[in-house]
């Protein structure tokens, strides 16, 4: 039976921390010029319902670096997973075509449903849901950055989103500490709280409004924008409610002396970023951004190699 990455919870600590050192391995051997072609003769489908620029060309770039290829499926090519052939068809022909489905959707219940037919691993490359790839990348850097994941402080400031729905789970398995800031109408729902504190204990978790209160001492401080796709229509009133939650030089004056900060990008300079900070010292959105590549192939190897 074929082993899928659908959500951060997919992977015990163990898997996850395996994971890791693969990953920094791997960047490590890139890094020398040397190459490992597990994936030779295998091909990957990249299945998107939204479009993308890190996600497609780190996935893409990672199979080519393994020996595989890909085939990237535009949006308008499918039209919605389920709409022109029920997913339970789709995903029984690409078993026939394909060694691994990378799919990028709306509803998390299209990849569930394409894994629930799939003979070949389904990886998440992101959902409404969640965003599996881009917290373990994130972890990565975060370990590079302060060494160690065990105890480091993530404050995360912004939309209680699919980003930080992972980044949550991946920190409740993985020891950090994890604090978040949203305002009312768009924090986590208390029961998901409740049970990531009855993973990590109640003081490894905390969800507050006040932004200052989520940021006193972290080590990192992470956001992402506002409005993500298909929630277009609601810009001007989330611009309107997350006023006050930009990450400026002044919120950051209340992290520890030299915290990072974190962007999955793109960043909407201005909003929930200020530009002097996304420009300073302390960023590191493009370590972060190009992790996305050594961890997924870390993935793809364990996935289709094993």
């Amino acid at each position: 039976m074929a082993k899928h990455f659908l959500k951060v919870e997919d992977f015990g600590a163990d898997e996850l921390h395996l994971l890791l050192d693969e990953s920094a391995g791997l960047k490590e051997v890139y890094r020398q010029g040397h190459h490992e072609t597990c994936l030779t003769g295998k091909t990957a489908v990249l299945l998107f319902e939204k479009p993308s620029s890190r996600t497609r060309i780190s996935f893409q770039v990672g199979m080519t670096q393994l020996g595989g290829s890909s085939v990237y499926i535009r949006p308008e090519d499918i039209g919605g997973l389920g709409q022109r052939e029920p997913i339970a068809d789709l995903t029984r022909v690409l078993n026939g075509y394909v060694d691994v489905i990378v799919a990028r959707t709306f509803a998390h219940e299209a990849v569930t449903e394409l894994a629930k037919y799939a003979t070949v691993p389904v990886i998440n490359a992101l959902t409404d849901l969640a965003h599996p790839c881009q917290a373990m990348a994130d972890m990565l850097t975060i370990r590079e950055h302060c060494g160690t994941l065990e105890g480091c402080h993530l404050a995360y400031i912004g939309d209680a989103n699919n980003v930080a729905r992972s980044l949550a789970v991946a920190s409740a398995a993985l020891g950090v500490r994890f604090s978040i800031a949203s305002p009312e109408g768009y924090a986590f729902e208390e029961t998901f709280i409740a049970r990531m504190q009855s993973k990590a204990g109640a003081g490894a978790v905390k969800a507050v409004t006040d932004p200052r209160e989520a940021v006193e001492g972290a080590d990192i401080v992470y956001t992402d924008t506002w409005t993500s796709m298909g929630q277009e229509a609601e810009k001007q009133r989330r611009i309107e409610a997350f006023s006050g939650y930009q990450v400026d030089s002044k919120l950051m004056s209340a992290a520890k002396a030299g915290a990072k900060v974190m962007h999955c990008l793109p960043a909407y300079r201005g909003l929930e970023v200020s530009d002097e900070v996304l420009e300073s010292s302390q960023s590191i959105v493009f370590d972060q951004a190009e992790n996305r590549l050594h961890f997924q192939r870390a993935l793809l190897k364990y996935l289709c190699c094993s």
